[in-house]
């Protein structure tokens, strides 16, 4: 372990020396491409975390609107039942509650779908804005 720190340290030398040794236009120039470098990382991590900031937004946004939308099933399916108790004995053309909840879920199915479609857009837009604003 020793003998392998030593060789490390050896080589860390042999390179300060190498920089040293270098003419200054050198030294100059390893020094702008390292802030370079420093810079675009720099702005890619402000990136990530400006598109983990908006995906914790997003997320929180779905969860609000999926307990919204469950709320307002549950309702829906309350008020067919009650529709279908009252409707029970006045018809015999009536839809059967399985047929109903059939038709009421892939509607709640279109729904949901385009809202996750206008999200992805959403987010697209946004992404192509933010590759124009660096450009």
């Amino acid at each position: 372990e020793v003998q392998k720190l030593k060789q490390q340290l050896e080589e860390k030398n042999g390179e300060i020396q190498q920089m040293i040794n270098q003419p200054p236009y050198e030294k100059e120039r390893e020094i702008l491409r390292l802030q370079k470098t420093l810079a675009e990382r720099e702005k890619a991590q402000a990136t990530s975390d400006v598109l983990c900031r908006s995906l914790t937004d997003e997320t929180h946004q779905l969860q609000r609107k999926l307990a919204s939308t469950a709320e307002m099933c549950q309702h829906l399916a309350k008020c067919l039942e009650e529709k279908q108790r009252k409707e029970k004995g006045n018809s015999d053309d009536q839809i059967p509650t399985e047929r109903s909840n059939q038709v009421f879920l892939q509607l709640l199915y279109n729904e949901t779908s385009l809202q996750a479609l206008i999200c992805n857009l959403q987010e697209e837009n946004r992404m192509l804005k933010q590759k124009v604003a660096h450009v």
